[in-house]
This record gives structure tokens, C-alpha cells and sequence, in this order.
């Protein structure tokens, strides 16, 4: 009986010194998990990523805007909106896509005090791309030689040499010529866009909803005309409240080439890199993806 209490003392002593351990030594803890910190920083570099592309491109339809302001000046002979419709309506278009009007003012008066030697030239760059594919480059520029050697060095850098500059028309039969009106998504209806083109006379169109991006990444739609319908189109439009944030002729593809995805990011990588030009007004393709 002794005996028995001796080790149930032993036992009760033996408890009590590790139970008083455990409390004393803390247990390890396990690894923390992903902070919402770490997190906010990919997040923020994501964010400021996006806003520098996005910052990129205002600034880049600021400076074709001004361009364009410049060559109506200079082709309709009168810095007066008044005077000069071609200018109007570029001013009015520059607006819409939220251009400063400090911009708007500096290119009217840039172009009011320049020597007639100076202005602005269009001209068109042919590529076989990736894929079977084609790119159309369109270059508005005070420097025809500088546009087309950046033009080159892009195409061949940015491909690694794999795609092509092509030959004068090799690639432009592909496509047609036509109007392109571009409007913000959703502000026109197709049965309100029908009875607005029957007003401007306007008999064929195509309407393609969210077909294109504008300069801050947000789908707009896509209304393509005949050449010469291009204006009746542009204003009765804007005379019903739903004015245009831009309206130009453009090469639209016949047969548009679905190709891979890698070669559409191929593709998709080299028209990122030509429109960072300045003097790249826009990359015209006919992929379909």
C-alpha cells in the first residue's frame, strides 16, 4: 500500500512539472501565411503597370490629334474653326477623346506660325506577318526618312527577323478601302443607328458591337461606310447627339486569317511596339482571333 502511494505521488509530481513546462516554453508556430501586404504590392505594381500603358496612349492620341489639327489648318487654309470645317470637326473629334484644350490651342497656333515647308505626310508600310498574316502601318510624320527607318528597325527587332516588310500593294489587296466611324459602346442602337443612316442617305454600313479599343483599353463600336459616305454618316450622327470619337478612312480585310495563338501574340507583340512610334498613326491587321 505504501508502494502504491509512492508512485501515484511520483505520478502526480511527474504531471505537474510538465503541464508547468508546457505553459512556460510556447509552442513553435507555424509559417504565417501570404499577407494582404505582399499581396497589395503585386496588385499595385499590376495597377501602375496599367496605368502607364494607359498614360502612353492618351499621350499618344494627344499628339495625332495635334497632327491632324495641323494638317487641317494647313489644308483648309484658316486657323478659325468658323473658316474651316475639316478643322472643326478634327477639333471636335480631338474632344471626344479628351484632349486638352491647352493641346487643342498649341497645335492651332503651332501650325499658324510654321513656314509652308513644314507640315505633315501619310504614308502607308506593307508587312507579311506572323501566321499568314498582314499588317498595314499607317505613318503620319515631318520626317519621312526617320519614320521609315524606325519603321523597319521595329518590325525586324520585334519579330527577330521573321516577319517581312512586303513590297508596295503586296498587301493592301487584301483589303478595302472604307469609312470607319467609331462610337462609344452601347450609345447607339441598331434599329436607332438604321433610322439615322436612312436620314443621311447612307444605304449600306455595317455595325459591329465593341469592335475595336479606344485609348484607355474600353471596347467602342464600330460603324464601317463607303468612302464617300464617311462624312454623311459622321454628321448626321453627331446632329442626333451621338457624336463620333473618331471617324476616318481605313483598310479593312476581306478574308480575315485566324491563325494561332502563338503567332497572334507574335503579331500582337509587334503591333505594341509600332505604335509606341511616334509616327505610327495606327496598325491596321486581318487577324480574326
Amino acid at each position: 500500500m505504501q508502494l502504491l502511494n509512492k508512485l501515484l505521488n511520483v505520478t502526480s509530481l511527474l504531471l505537474l512539472f510538465l503541464s508547468a513546462h508546457s505553459y512556460l516554453v510556447p509552442s513553435p508556430k507555424s509559417p504565417p501565411s501570404p499577407s494582404s501586404t505582399s499581396l497589395f504590392g503585386r496588385a499595385a505594381a499590376v495597377r501602375a503597370q496599367t496605368k502607364g500603358k494607359t498614360d502612353a496612349a492618351k499621350t499618344k492620341i494627344y499628339g495625332q490629334f495635334g497632327k491632324k489639327i495641323i494638317m487641317a489648318v494647313k489644308d483648309g487654309g484658316s486657323a478659325s474653326p468658323e473658316a474651316n470645317k475639316s478643322l472643326r470637326d478634327v477639333i471636335s473629334m480631338a474632344k471626344k477623346n479628351n484632349v486638352p484644350v491647352d493641346n487643342i490651342n498649341r497645335a492651332i497656333k503651332r501650325a499658324s506660325e510654321a513656314s509652308n515647308s513644314d507640315g505633315y505626310q501619310s504614308s502607308l508600310f506593307e508587312v507579311y506577318a506572323f501566321g499568314g498574316c498582314t499588317f498595314i502601318i499607317n505613318v503620319l510624320t515631318d520626317n519621312p526618312n526617320r519614320a521609315a527607318a524606325e519603321v523597319k528597325n521595329a518590325v525586324n527587332k520585334s519579330s527577330k527577323n521573321k516577319a517581312k516588310m512586303a513590297e508596295s500593294g503586296s498587301v493592301t489587296y487584301l483589303y478595302e478601302r472604307k469609312g470607319k466611324v467609331v462610337v462609344e459602346s452601347g450609345v447607339v442602337g441598331e434599329e436607332e443607328l438604321m433610322d439615322i443612316a436612312i436620314e443621311a442617305e447612307v444605304d449600306d454600313y455595317e455595325f459591329v458591337e465593341e469592335g475595336d479599343v479606344d485609348a484607355e483599353g474600353e471596347p467602342v463600336d464600330v460603324i464601317y461606310v463607303e468612302q464617300g459616305d464617311l462624312g454623311l454618316l459622321r454628321d448626321k450622327l453627331k446632329e442626333s447627339g451621338k457624336e463620333p470619337k473618331d471617324a476616318k478612312l481605313c483598310y479593312k480585310p476581306m478574308a480575315p486569317v485566324e491563325c494561332t495563338e502563338e503567332d497572334f501574340e507574335s503579331n500582337m507583340s509587334m503591333v505594341e511596339v509600332l505604335e509606341e512610334l511616334e509616327d505610327v498613326d495606327c496598325v491596321e491587321h486581318n487577324m480574326s482571333n
